[in-house]
């Protein structure tokens, strides 16, 4: 049987930078992501100009959730805080499953 389902609503990414000025479209994030639980956010990096994401991100541990990284076309390397490296390239998903580390876990 199939079940047909109402689209609620459709989203517009809007122009937003992060990290350490990278350019990108946030497609949802911040406010009203409660509606799209169980995902935080979705960025779309796509610039041919290396200027708009080459600076990356400073240090961040991703303190126990997940990410999906999807490489239509071209490369990245994808580097965390820690020094794992792992290299995209078109058609390439990494899923990455962060675990705490112990300086993230509040002492009680």
């Amino acid at each position: 049987m199939t079940q047909f389902r109402k689209v609620l609503s459709v989203h517009t990414g809007q122009p937003a930078s992060d990290g350490a000025g990278v350019r990108l479209t946030r497609v949802f994030g911040g406010q009203g992501v409660e509606r799209f639980d169980p995902f935080l956010m979705l960025d779309e990096f796509g610039s041919e100009n290396p200027d708009d994401y080459i600076a990356g991100f400073p240090p961040h541990p991703h303190r126990g959730f997940e990410t999906v990284t999807y490489m239509l076309e071209g490369r990245m390397r994808h580097e965390d805080h820690l020094g794992n490296v792992g290299l995209l390239e078109g058609g390439g998903v990494q899923w990455m499953t962060a675990a705490f580390q112990q300086a993230d876990v509040a002492q009680v």
